[in-house]
């Protein structure tokens, strides 16, 4: 499942995107997602990030890029113009979750995430054993963290039931391997298809 990229939630995120849509993607970093998806799905797409070294590396990459800070709200954005609004990997990074989530799901008429889960069995035990957990998909230290919201699988979709938004589809890994039994406990990344509820 892996892509050329190494970054195996590329293809989770372009089995959920069409040929030809329009699509923006938060935090895009480097823009190697956007590129992948440009290469793979022939998207129209849009990177936002607000550090200088990502923005410089995506006009590199060949990607549209936008810079500013997205605790600021997505209001230079028209509503519902976007296929798909991407957040990969960065949901744990935003102060104003419920505020960001609206705001993909207003210029967008789906939204994707995915977010390393706090609640994986690897970093309950290094709790347990008294210190906050580093792993492959948490690989900072308490105080150099750029995480700044700690949340489970379950606490994400509690927080979706009592903001009305619909999960279209969930998937959830340990490493690349897709889990099915107790992903709260068993699952180190998920990742989400999400709509406007009702």
């Amino acid at each position: 499942m892996t892509n050329v990229l190494g970054r195996f939630d590329f293809d989770v995120i372009a089995k959920w995107i069409r040929p030809g849509e329009k699509m923006l993607d938060l935090g895009c970093g480097d823009g190697s997602l956007l590129r992948y998806l440009q290469d793979q799905k022939g998207v129209l797409g849009y990177g936002v990030d607000n550090d200088p070294d990502n923005v410089l590396a995506c006009i590199r990459n060949g990607v549209n890029v936008v810079q500013f800070d997205l605790e600021a709200g997505l209001s230079g954005f028209e509503d519902g113009f976007f296929d798909h609004v991407v957040m990969s990997l960065s949901l744990q990074t935003v102060r104003r979750t419920e505020q960001m989530l609206a705001e993909m799901l207003r210029v967008g008429r789906e939204a994707v995430v995915s977010f390393p889960n706090f609640g994986h069995r690897s970093h309950r035990e290094a709790i347990a054993a008294g210190r906050m957990p580093v792993s492959k998909i948490l690989p900072y230290q308490w105080y150099d963290s750029p995480n700044v919201r700690f949340f489970t699988i379950a606490d994400f979709e509690a927080l979706c039931g009592e903001l009305g938004i619909a999960i279209r589809e969930r998937l959830a890994f340990d490493g690349e391997r897709v889990v099915t039994e107790d992903p709260n406990l068993n699952a180190s990344i998920a990742a989400y298809r999400l709509g406007r509820g009702g």
